[in-house]
């Protein structure tokens, strides 16, 4: 097999006008070190360029000589902040701060995060893939317009017989899927997006919460006409997600073609199909339906 020259790399984006290029960095959910980030200053003015903040949680280094190339990679590895990717591949993953910092978080996304840039990240693909993760439907990395999202949900249920009517859960469901009658709460769940909102507000705690769970979707799409990616299935656990994304990653690898993106072939790669094959292939114990 021929190895990729470092200039090829998806990594490295030629610039207009040709004389320079941007190296774009690897760092899985934004998170580095205040070492790395030391190393990174320090690589920046070795190499006399600027540093670019993407809205990949990543970073770029701007203006770069073809001819430093091979000793600026090494440094960036050495640093633990290697060359990133941005063709034909699945790129920077990216998450939301999660359980460990975020009060309305459902989901420890980073770890999620890092778990499946270990695995999936830099695989070459008939397209540009992008993951990401956020850990409620609040959707702050907006997961759902990416190639592959994983969202953290939540299923409220209800007390039976000790609600008080005081109604603050209503004044805090944005989607107004609750409602006071005859003093006691009822819940819409068409209207109920599961972001865990009213069992945070409850001051009785009488709303109590199913285990959190992994909502997938498919073929979200940014740019200049964006798209919300289609539900595939709702899983139990970060496992399972991983299982998932390893199976859509190899549906893309053999089935898509590179001239279109991948929201835009869905129809023709018979997407249906796919999905009820995908649920099927799983354990239906890791399943969770009504979301």
């Amino acid at each position: 097999m021929r190895k990729i020259p470092l200039y090829e790399k998806g990594g490295i984006i030629n610039e207009s006008g040709g004389e320079y290029c941007t190296v774009r960095l690897r760092i899985p959910a934004g998170l580095i070190t205040v070492d790395q980030m030391e190393g990174i200053v320090r690589i920046a003015r070795k190499f006399n360029t600027e540093v670019h903040l993407t809205t990949r949680q990543t970073l770029e280094l701007v203006h770069v000589l073809p001819a430093s190339l091979d000793l600026l990679a090494e440094d960036l590895a050495a640093n633990g902040t290697p060359v990133g990717a941005e063709k034909a591949e699945i790129v920077n993953i990216t998450a939301c701060p999660g359980t460990n910092r975020c009060r309305f978080a459902m989901i420890d996304s980073i770890s999620l995060a890092r778990t499946l840039d270990e695995k999936f990240f830099g695989k070459e693909m008939p397209v540009k893939f992008r993951i990401a993760v956020s850990s409620c439907p609040n959707s702050c990395v907006s997961e759902r317009l990416n190639e592959i999202g994983i969202t953290g949900v939540v299923r409220p249920y209800r007390v039976p017989g000790t609600c008080t009517g005081c109604g603050t859960c209503v004044q805090y469901c944005r989607e107004k899927a609750i409602a006071i009658k005859n003093g006691q709460i009822k819940m819409d769940e068409e209207r109920c997006v599961h972001c865990g909102m009213c069992i945070h507000s409850c001051p009785f705690h009488i709303i109590k919460a199913e285990p959190p769970a992994y909502h997938i979707t498919i073929g979200g799409r940014r740019g200049r006409h964006p798209r919300v990616g289609y539900h595939v299935v709702t899983v139990k656990s970060p496992e399972t997600v991983v299982k998932v994304i390893e199976m859509v990653v190899q549906w893309v690898y053999r089935k898509a073609w590179s001239d279109s993106l991948l929201p835009d072939q869905l129809e023709t790669l018979d997407f249906e199909s796919f999905k009820n094959e995908l649920v099927a292939g799983l354990d239906e114990n890791e399943i969770v339906t009504g979301y």
